[in-house]
This record gives structure tokens, sequence and C-alpha cells, in this order.
């Protein structure tokens, strides 16, 4: 494998949709090949007959697309290569490798009750290896079920992490595992160990759960006189208060940030940034300068932690840069989801007038939506603040700013127009400039906060704008 381009896979199971963390995982993957000239191969895991479904899998390829990750290969389907998987145990059996075993699972069972009475774990003893091949054929024979096992070696099983380096293990701390169940079904280490050998895969990049199936996985290879490709484990995902990120830390699937109006750049960006680091302070990066900066080496040891704050704040900054055509798509698909109609009011300048303060789509169709349907104007508390500071000037305020817009034409209700006649306004009553402003903001949009209020005045429009404002002046 030395001379090879590197061969990667993502192979995901499809029991359940593309949790942040398997994204993650796919996308180091995809860095790595993209970064090396390699090729990243997309493989679904689909052996769990009962819990695998077409819709998981949708799901899956449909994230994958969405994040921007492409695969050279695939999607190939593990449930497709039971033949190959049952010839290579069988190999390993014909060369003294594994042998079968013919415990039942009643006996099994019973084994593992009576060591659980001494507060010991269960441990298989090995016993169906010590037949001979010739009682092992007889039992066949007779029909009697048997699975295949490996014999494990007893020696150390050992490996150089490309993330954490040398891990270690003693054969003879672990198990002859099955490979093979009665039914003729492989074990997900057969498996992934016999396709990764057919895909011809050289390094292996996988979430850091998996070190414990690595020495069974290294002595799969060992037996088949197969070499074992580079292991890179990379650290967990963890929620904001240390633990394994779960369902109860919020959102875990990539399908749900999507729903919640995070942009592919931004998700690709920040799970590029758990787990790994350029170096420098780098944090807005674009694919090509990711795909450059990417190595095995900058992934670290420790667990990272899933802040969404900080996905938000990342993926404000990306709003901000794309080009309001761009986001036209998804936000009207929003405001449909919404109800809010915007007849024949052009989208782009309202997203314009609000992108630079939003941190996701969702909140960019929100603001949009109360620009265009005053129905939704509700006050927030910073609004019922000011309003209850400024009391009866709150309203006296607003009738000021209504006197003097409402004089100017149609035709001069643009930016400049505006600013300057609030400005004057200010001046003449010898106001605050913000107890002026401020009262406008929470009229059209319920809040404190905006684009300038001559923007804001502009986008709303001079009727709109005109009729809020003597609503909220009476209120």
């Amino acid at each position: 494998m030395a001379n090879m381009l590197p061969r990667v896979r993502f192979a995901p199971s499809p029991t359940g949709y593309l949790h942040v963390g398997g994204a993650r995982t796919a996308l180091f993957n995809w860095l790595f090949a993209r970064k090396s000239g390699g090729t990243f191969i997309l493989r679904i895991e689909d052996t769990d007959r009962e819990r695998s479904t077409d819709e998981h899998t949708r799901v899956i390829l449909d994230g994958l697309s969405w994040l921007g990750i492409t695969w050279d290969e695939g999607p190939y389907f593990q449930g497709g290569y039971g033949a190959r998987h049952r010839a290579d145990a069988e190999a390993l059996v014909a060369a003294g490798t594994a042998y079968r075993c013919f415990c039942t699972r009643e006996e099994l069972d019973a084994a593992r009750a009576e060591a659980g009475k001494g507060g010991g774990s269960f441990r298989y003893d090995g016993r169906c290896g010590r037949l001979t091949a010739a009682e092992a054929s007889a039992r066949v024979a007779r029909g009697e079920p048997a699975s295949i096992r490996l014999r494990m070696p007893d020696g150390e099983i050992a490996w150089d992490d490309a993330v954490h380096g040398r891990i270690s293990f003693q054969g003879h701390d672990l198990d002859d595992f099955i490979l093979l169940r009665s039914d003729g079904t492989p074990i997900y280490n057969l498996a992934v160990v016999s396709d990764d050998i057919e895909m011809r895969i050289t390094h292996v990049i996988r979430g850091d759960d998996h070190i414990s199936n690595t020495p069974k996985q290294i002595a799969i290879y060992q037996a088949m006189g197969k070499p074992m490709p580079v292991f890179a484990h990379v650290p967990m995902i963890l929620g904001s208060d240390g633990k394994k990120l779960s369902k109860r830390h919020g959102a875990t699937a990539v399908g749900d940030y999507q729903n919640q109006g995070i942009l592919p750049l931004a998700m690709r960006n920040f799970l590029a940034l758990l787990g790994w680091s350029p170096g420098g302070d780098r944090e807005i990066l674009p694919e090509q300068e990711m795909i450059e900066l990417f190595s095995l080496e900058g992934i670290q040891k420790k667990a990272s932690v899933f802040d969404l704050a900080k996905l938000e704040w990342m993926n404000g900054q990306y709003l901000s840069q794309q080009p309001a055509a761009d986001l036209a798509g998804p936000v009207r698909h929003h405001l449909d989801e919404m109800g809010v109609t915007l007849g024949d009011r052009p989208l782009e300048p309202l997203i314009d007038a609000v992108k630079a303060r939003s941190r996701t789509l969702l909140d960019i169709a929100s603001q949009v939506a109360v620009r265009v349907d005053a129905a939704r104007v509700t006050r927030d508390a910073k609004g019922t603040q000011l309003t209850a500071r400024l009391g009866g000037a709150f309203g006296a305020n607003l009738r000021l700013a209504a006197a003097a817009l409402s004089a100017l034409p149609p035709a001069e209700w643009e930016h400049t127009t505006l600013e300057a006649t609030l400005k004057s306004v200010a001046e003449r009553e010898s106001l605050k400039l913000g107890d002026l402003m401020q009262p406008i903001r929470v009229a059209l949009t319920g809040g404190t906060v905006s684009e300038p209020v001559n923007e804001l005045l502009a986008v709303v429009g001079r009727e709109e704008s005109l009729a809020r404002i003597a609503r909220a002046a009476e209120s």
C-alpha cells in the first residue's frame, strides 16, 4: 500500500440519520483524499437487515450532498457482499486461523450468567477450538449449526495510530470472537475488513469509539495475510456538558441544521474545526484553503465540544458574504412555510437589508416577514423597556417623525432624504437622535435592533411605515 495513492472510505450504517459526528468523519476522509489526490469511497454498511432502511440511506446521501462532500466511488452496499464475507471466513477455517463453534446461545448465556455470579466478566473459553478438524466436520455433516470464530493470537497487537500514536493490546486478553454467525451472516469486524481489503483501503479514518475494534480487525488482517491500512482515530464530539453529543444537547442530525437555516459552507467549515486545527487563529476557511491545510497530524487527540453559538456565529459570517440572489431560494422556502407572501415585492433588497444581522436563513426569513407583514410586529423585551423609559415621549416623538416623513413625496422616500429629514427633526426639537430613531425601530419591527432607520423605512415602504408609526404612537 505504500506506493498507492490513498484510498479512504466513509462507511455509515443506514440505521439512523446522518449524525454530525459521522458527517465530521466523512469530511475528514474527503479532505484527506482531496489533499493527497486520492480516492474517497462511500460504502453503506447495511448488514443490519432489521434496522437498515432505504429512507435512512437517502437521508445520508442527501446530507453528504448538501455538505458538498462528493464521493469518487460508490455508494457500495455491504449487504451485497455476503458471499465474499462467507468465503473469507471459510478460508480462515481452512487455514486453521479460525474454527467452527457449535456452542448454542443457551450454553453461552448460562456460562455468562455463571461468570456474573462471581462478579467477573464472561470470556469464551475456546472449547470448540480444541475440536479436531474431523470432529468439526462430522458435527457439520450431522446438521449442527455452527458459527465461525477467529483464533486470537496470544502476543501483542499494536499499531501506530496517525492521531494517538502507538496503541497496544494483548491478544490473550481478548476472546476468540465470532466472525460469521451460524446463519451465515458476518459480524461487523469481518465484513469491514473483507470490504476494506477488496476496496484497497489504505487509510481508515474514523471515530475513536472504534479503537476497541481495531485489535480484532488487525488480527483478521494478519490471519488473512494482508497488509493493514493506516488507522487514524479522531476524537469524539461532546456536548456543552462534556458528555457524548446526543439528542439531549439539541439537534444532532445534519438535516436538522439544514432545516434551521445553516449554510452548507458554514457547517462544513465548523465541522472541520471540531478536532482539527489548521494552525494559527484562522476560523473562516474557504474550501480550497481547507483542503491545502488539512493533515492527519493536525487532528487533535482530545475530544471537541459542539458549540452551537459558534456555529451560528460562523453561519452569520458566511451569510453576510453571500449575494442575496444566492440566498433567495432557501429564504423564499422558509417564507412559504411561514405563510408569508411577498406579492410583487422583490426579495433580494429585503435580504440585503437584514442579512448582516442574521445568524441563520430562518433569521433572515423572520426579519423579512416582519418588514412585509405588519401582523408579525411584536414588541420584544427591549422594545417594551424603551417604551416604558420614554413614557409619553415615545408617542410624541413618533408623531413628530410622522409629521415630517409624511411631508415627503413618494419620489423622495429614499435613504439620503429620509436620514436628512429625521436628523432635522431631532435638531429642531433638541432631541437625542436615539430617542427619535429607536421608537421608529420599535414601531416598524417591534425591536430596537435593525438596519439603519433610514434604510429600514425605505425597505418597509412609505405607506406601510407611516401606518405602523401612527399605530405605535397611539399604543
